[in-house]
């Protein structure tokens, strides 16, 4: 049975230096989650195309170390981003394999909603033994 961890997250993204010859940028970042889920993750996001213009894409993964309801440990998420003509789309999942501790076999999706600059997660997930 899937289970949800709702709340809000603070995050500190910083520009790093770009690749690609500077058609890729290149973002470094920092959040700290209250709710359900309890703890901090840190991580790298990717982003090319034109956003000023409402075209980009952006990919990212970040580890979160801390407590998910009761449970101790870590997992990584794995972010698949998109502006099509100012329209977003947002996909992240945890990655398969990544839990450890009391959080080992986890897997699931993260919908996220921005509203006013409050971002607010519900992580739906599944403990696997």
């Amino acid at each position: 049975m899937t289970s949800h961890a709702r709340g809000t997250f603070e995050i500190d993204l910083r520009p790093a230096d770009p690749e690609l010859a500077g058609r890729v940028g290149r973002f470094e970042f920092d959040k700290t989650f209250i709710g359900g889920i309890e703890g901090t993750s840190s991580g790298l996001m990717l982003s090319a195309g034109d956003p000023t213009n409402g075209e980009a894409g952006y990919v990212a993964l970040e580890v979160v170390t801390g407590q998910v309801d009761e449970a101790v440990g870590s997992f990584a998420l794995q972010q698949f981003g998109q502006m099509i003509d100012g329209t977003q789309k947002l996909l992240y999942e945890i990655v398969p394999g990544s839990g450890t501790g009391e959080l080992k076999g986890i897997s699931g999706t993260l919908e996220l909603e921005v509203v006013d600059g409050l971002h607010r997660y519900d992580l739906e997930y599944l403990l696997h033994d």
